[in-house]
């Protein structure tokens, strides 16, 4: 198992627990087990988080990008080596099945490889002069110190975004992960010390989520941002940063459309549409959640989608079948029931599941709602959680309409075999990703990021270090 002292912050090298007493339970949402309990950074601590990354920024920025990228490999290498032990963690802090769990970890190390090769790749270019006796270049240098704020429903992925593009732009960092499931980021940042990353380079801190964020934010030693969460989060982060022009990267909220069209396999999307619907209980910001669904095909598309979903097997992560685990969060579930109940009360009709599944644990069963209106609470905000809603159209024009009809756009789908209306699709869909006869909206070597209220700037691809860099230009004659 990667070696780490339990829940302690990492400060300058050193786990610690911080100058403060105040902690806060980690919980399994399985069996409402507290886990651990997580100690909770002071001011005093995150200054010295703050003053530990200052320090460390000229020196990791001298290293070349060649020993960057040995760093960042022989950590996701170490990852790799001990995916089980990670897994476990995941599972039982977030609810997952284990093999989601494993399959995430596995991702979170390619996203490091794929930043240890891009830490090599910091071209600049020269530029023609008009003066012969003249030369112009250009240069890309890391930013400084980043603020990175990661979620709880991906608790190694969306850190090792973030770890992977600002360690290999050169940069030192501050991560402060989500405190629900704060072990998995824990374990890779162990991993990267074993690695060799200098001390402060990467520092880990957790407790109150509006202090640390205001504190941050507002700090003249943070140059960047990396943030992915709610939009109403990442909008107040953006307003605290504005004063002092800090650059951001911003991963927020979604309501996926998926369109399918009257040619596509209708039954075979349904069916493959439920493990990417239901993976992680819905709790992806990528997930498909609005079905469209030519009014040709509706009734067979429907059927079959709601058979599948009523197969799902859900319990504990750690159980041998189990295809569904619990929401996350006591919140999650309640916010699921009032959206079911408030989707019935404007006439929707709920296909299966709306409710929740005993009474340990915060499981709520995988819904299909139907006649869902517009203006609903599920027809306008984000579910995050295992409720999906089927909707028919009759022509692509409509389709078109609704599915951008939100001020969100991080990722989409379509399902059609006609190339004229899948171009037509990939031209006129609002969204950072749009995914067609495919349910794989990102990997490591693509860009990621949303459009209009889902986020500002991408992360991954060779696109994924910019936010994390500068760019100087040198004229010399």
């Amino acid at each position: 198992m990667i070696s780490h002292p339990g829940p302690r912050m990492l400060v300058d090298g050193r786990w610690t627990r911080g100058s403060g007493r105040a902690t806060r339970p980690v919980e399994n949402p399985a069996t409402g087990e507290i886990l651990t309990e997580l100690p909770v950074a002071t001011i005093e601590d995150l200054d010295e988080a703050l003053d530990a990354a200052r320090r460390a920024f000229p020196g990791w920025r001298r290293t070349s990008p060649v020993e960057r990228s040995r760093v960042l490999r022989e950590g996701a290498r170490l990852i790799r080596e001990r995916a089980g032990d990670v897994a476990m963690v995941i599972t039982l802090e977030l609810g997952k099945p284990l093999a989601e769990s494993r399959a995430e970890v596995l991702l979170a190390a390619e996203h490091l490889e794929w930043a240890a090769e891009e830490a090599r790749r910091g071209y600049g270019r020269v530029i023609p002069a008009r003066d012969p006796d003249t030369l112009q270049h250009t240069v890309v240098e890391p930013v400084g110190v980043v603020a990175a704020f990661a979620p709880w429903n991906a608790p190694a992925v969306t850190p090792s975004r973030k770890i992977g593009g600002a360690l290999a732009a050169g940069c030192s960092m501050i991560l402060k992960p989500a405190e629900e499931t704060p072990t998995a980021a824990l374990m890779m940042a162990a991993a990267l010390q074993e690695a060799g990353l200098p001390d402060g380079v990467l520092n880990v801190v957790f407790g109150d989520p509006p202090m640390i964020g205001r504190h941050l934010m507002t700090s003249p030693v943070v140059q960047a941002v990396t943030f992915t969460g709610s939009t109403a989060v990442g909008a107040e982060l953006h307003a605290l940063g504005a004063p002092s022009m800090t650059r951001m990267t911003m991963e927020l909220g979604g309501h996926a459309p998926v369109l399918v069209l009257a040619d596509a396999d209708v039954e075979t999307v349904a069916r493959s549409a439920v493990p990417a619907c239901y993976r992680n209980s819905g709790q992806v910001c990528t997930s498909p959640t609005r079905f469209l669904v030519h009014a040709d095909v509706y009734d067979r598309f429907l059927t079959a989608f709601v058979d599948a979903v009523r197969a799902r097997k859900v319990g504990d992560g750690l159980a041998d079948g189990v295809q569904m685990g619990p929401v996350a969060t006591e919140r999650r579930l309640q916010a699921l029931t009032e959206m079911t109940a408030d989707a019935r009360a404007r006439g929707a009709v709920v296909e299966t599941g709306g409710e929740r599944i005993g009474d340990t644990g915060w499981f709520f069963a995988p819904t299909v709602l139907t006649s869902v209106p517009p203006d609903s609470l599920a027809g306008s905000v984000e579910p995050f959680g295992p409720l999906k809603t089927v909707t028919p159209f009759d022509d692509l024009d409509a389709a078109l309409a609704e599915a951008n009809r939100l001020p969100f756009g991080l990722a989409s789908y379509a399902w059609t075999h006609d190339s004229r209306a899948a171009a037509r699709i990939a031209g006129e869909l609002e969204a950072g990703s749009v995914a067609l006869n495919s349910w794989r909206p990102s990997l490591p070597e693509t860009p990621f990021g949303g459009f209009h209220l889902s986020g500002v700037g991408t992360e991954g691809g060779a696109e994924g270090l910019r936010g994390f860099q500068r760019i100087k230009y040198v004229s010399r004659s």
